[in-house]
């Protein structure tokens, strides 16, 4: 059944709010995805704090100007078009994208745009294989705990040997 102007109008207001507050978007191709294999990938989109949204090119299109993207025409990207919005981490939906798409070859990344700067296929994938917010964040930390971690081994070990050392003068004279 046909959206209604009024239903149409609603897509595009709710594309534009996406767009203005997400760091990342990618687009896929899902084509030639199964009806279960698509529910499986929202589900994994929902555990990632992801939006999935399919819409009408035309209404992206119009969205997409009314939100002054622009370098993206969403008419040029072939066949059906999912959108997958990220409103956290720029890396998370490319990287969602690809795990998922090693387990189903037909989900294709086609492109994207991350920081109002648009992103073909190519790029999307290098951006997959990069660090997520989180793990760079975990890594920064233990590279900034390490030294402590052994500083604080190098004093417990002076304090052990001197506790070993009394004991011993200590068992010594008994």
């Amino acid at each position: 059944m046909a959206k209604t102007k009024q239903q149409k109008e609603k897509t595009v207001t709710d594309l534009i709010a996406k767009l203005q507050k997400s760091k990342a978007i990618v687009f896929v191709n899902f084509d030639k995805l199964r009806v279960k294999e698509v529910e499986e990938f929202r589900k994994k989109c929902r555990v990632e704090n992801l939006d999935y949204l399919v819409a009408k090119k035309t209404l992206l299109k119009l969205a997409f100007k009314q939100a002054g993207v622009s370098g993206v025409d969403p008419k040029t990207l072939n066949k059906g078009i999912a959108t997958i919005f990220s409103y956290e981490d720029e890396v998370t939906p490319a990287k969602t994208v690809q795990n998922f798409a090693k387990d189903h070859e037909a989900m294709l990344a086609v492109g994207g745009i991350v920081e109002g700067q648009y992103f073909d296929r190519t790029k999307i994938l290098a951006l997959s294989k990069l660090p997520t917010k989180l793990e760079l964040l975990a890594k920064v930390v233990g590279s900034i705990s390490s030294p402590i971690s052994g500083l604080v081994n190098v004093f417990v070990g002076n304090l052990r040997n001197l506790v070993y050392i009394l004991n011993a003068v200590k068992q010594k004279n008994s």
